[in-house]
């Protein structure tokens, strides 16, 4: 895993959390902010999936 992947499923993590706070306490601005956190998460962890994807393909090109 590299650190995009990381962060990236912390911030979907992080924004579940506070879209269930939202939830809980009937904001729907929290609840939109944590949507939005795992949005951005997820966009990050795909690039850190693109980027492990591309550094094995020239793993096996090297070989």
């Amino acid at each position: 895993m590299n650190k995009d992947q990381v962060k990236g499923e912390l911030k979907d993590i992080g924004g579940k959390i506070q879209e269930e706070a939202g939830k809980a306490v009937g904001s729907s601005k929290q609840q939109a902010e944590g949507l939005g956190k795992q949005v951005e998460g997820k966009l990050q962890k795909g690039l850190g999936d693109a980027k492990e994807a591309i550094k094995d393909l020239g793993n096996r090109q090297g070989k």
